[in-house]
């Protein structure tokens, strides 16, 4: 009875293990991982695939043996479930459950009520407006990093003992503009700002749109005017004047779990037409505009087009 009971349980969980990896191989096929995974993590979702089917099927191989030495370890103790049938219906429902919603419910991308949830960032939210204090130059900050490492080299205990004696008194903190002065950041998002200002509309696509709303951050005021493209999914909050839409995507870096609802004020004469998760493309001009205290840009006097939703409806960084 005791062996019969072992190779149920390595059968039950052989298969547990397939169906999790015939699960990851259908989303795969179809497409449909797109929905959870971001692409940067696929090499891990083929690890896992692998590695689910490999383990089932040793498990289901020793399913079949019947002597004791295959069923048992030698080390005098019961690896099996302990307790009630109940108990034990209850520990393999936890993992059936989760492979039989996956290939019975839909799968569908996050929408509005998922982002009512979260919140939404309206552009890249790096306006340096929204920062307080002073911008240190990338000089100074070179030359006090040299002055700290001197200080070591000359004598490391007594610099040792002073970081710890001044982090203490006061804490250091660094400010947006701070952060936002890193010459690599300056670099890059200029030369895209400048590479979108002498195009005669600015096309956000699914590839540029993080740096985009970045760069519609920092260099608003130069963008003023400027013809612009933007495709989303319409979502609204309360309060909302009947003329205002959001084109929303969520960014994603990881999976669902981190994702991020980023959008760009939309003012419409339609857009009280167009209903709350419908995929659009929106162009007009783009404009300065507030919420909530909030400098935003703001997409005036738009056009408004209903679409399908994209093949990839999430935007990720572009690292």
């Amino acid at each position: 009875m005791k062996n019969y009971d072992h190779s149920f349980h390595a059968f039950i969980q052989g298969i547990i293990l397939i169906g999790f990896a015939m699960l990851i191989l259908s989303l795969v096929l179809t497409g449909n991982i797109v929905y959870y995974i971001a692409p940067t993590m696929m090499p891990f979702i083929y690890f896992a695939l692998v590695t689910f089917f490999i383990l089932g099927i040793v498990q289901v191989f020793r399913s079949t043996k019947d002597d004791e030495e295959d069923s048992s370890c030698g080390c005098e103790h019961d690896h099996q479930i302990s307790g009630p049938s109940w108990l034990k219906l209850i520990i393999y429902g936890i993992f059936i459950l989760p492979v039989l919603f996956g290939f019975t419910l839909p799968d569908r991308s996050l929408d509005s009520s998922v982002a009512a949830n979260r919140g939404i960032q309206f552009g890249g939210g790096s306006n340096p407006q929204a920062a307080e204090g002073n911008v240190n130059s990338a000089s100074e900050a070179e030359s006090g990093n040299t002055a700290r490492a001197e200080a070591y080299l000359d004598d490391p205990d007594g610099y040792l003992d002073s970081i710890g004696a001044s982090s203490e008194e006061e804490e250091e903190h660094y400010t947006m503009e701070e952060i936002y002065d890193e010459e690599w950041f300056d670099d890059y998002y200029q030369e895209l700002a400048e590479e979108m200002l002498e195009k005669d509309t600015v096309i956000v696509t699914d590839e540029n749109y993080l740096d985009m709303m970045t760069v519609l951050d920092l260099y608003l005021d130069e963008f003023i005017g400027k013809e612009i493209e933007i495709t989303g999914f319409a979502y609204r909050e309360p309060g909302f004047d009947p003329d205002q839409i959001v084109a929303a995507r969520f960014a994603m870096t990881c999976c669902t779990a981190d994702a991020s609802v980023y959008g760009t004020m939309i003012e419409a004469a339609d857009s009280a037409n167009v209903e709350d998760d419908t995929w659009m493309v929106a162009w007009g001009t783009i404009e300065k505009g507030h919420y909530k205290d909030q400098q935003i840009p703001v997409v005036t006097e738009a056009h408004i087009e209903e679409i399908d939703e994209p093949e990839s409806p999430y935007v990720y960084p572009n690292f």
